[in-house]
């Protein structure tokens, strides 16, 4: 399983797992979410600040759903599409036409001259890198001042008195959901297994200052199962 391999070995088996679901991948979001994950993306993109021209990077954009959010609230955005899972992308080119710029990129090392981009976002991404510093650190890299990084992604509940509940839904029918319809339980069990070995919300935040955003805070979402965190480049 990909969540116990470290290093190049773990990003090999998390290449392959994202191949193997990549038809499903869309489908699964909506329904573990229960389309919530849309209202999410929506909330991504407000919070990128884009105005007209913008260019945009969605950093493991999968099959591109915050790339075409972005052009549906500021049409005129300059969208590069990102990710290092290529048939993924090829999925998102098939089901959507769209004129976003597509790229295979590695998190950990950007193709992209310094200060590209008025705004970085991702969905889902970090909590799948292997060196999250080294990944926050090349969007402030790509980013240009005063450019905002928003990131989406699942982060370590509190504990609430609804947390039991919460931990059968990820533990339980979630990789249920992974057998039946993605054919892929192993994928849907990484799922919880890392979401829960992953930061919490304020440790995430306290990466975002370490790679030298200010501006920075969070908004928890879905029982706190998830997050919004954004953080802008200084001038």
């Amino acid at each position: 399983m990909a969540q116990h391999l470290q290093g190049p070995e773990r990003a090999q088996a998390v290449r392959g797992m994202f191949t193997r679901i990549a038809r499903q991948y869309d489908l699964m979001n909506r329904l573990m979410t229960g389309g919530m994950d849309l209202l999410w993306r929506k909330e991504v993109i407000r919070r990128a600040h884009l105005r007209p021209q913008s260019r945009l990077l969605d950093l493991g954009t999968g099959t591109g759903d915050l790339a075409r959010e972005a052009l549906r609230q500021e049409p005129t955005c300059r969208v590069t599409a990102a990710d290092f899972t290529l048939e993924m992308m090829r999925v998102g080119k098939q089901r959507y036409l769209q004129p976003q710029q597509w790229c295979g990129a590695d998190a950990l090392s950007l193709p992209y001259p310094d200060n590209t981009f008025d705004a970085v976002v991702s969905g889902f991404l970090l909590r799948n890198v292997i060196h999250l510093d080294t990944a926050l650190k090349e969007q402030v890299r790509v980013l240009r001042p005063l450019g905002w990084v928003v990131a989406l992604d699942t982060t370590r509940p509190q504990k609430k008195w609804f947390s039991p509940a919460i931990r059968f839904y990820m533990q339980r029918i979630i990789p249920l959901l992974g057998r039946f319809i993605a054919m892929a339980p192993d994928a849907y069990t990484y799922l919880p297994e890392t979401s829960n070995a992953f930061l919490s919300a304020e440790e995430l935040q306290a990466h975002f200052e370490q790679a030298g955003l200010t501006q920075t805070g969070f908004r928890r979402l879905n029982f706190g199962t998830v997050a919004i965190h954004w953080g802008q480049k200084p001038a």
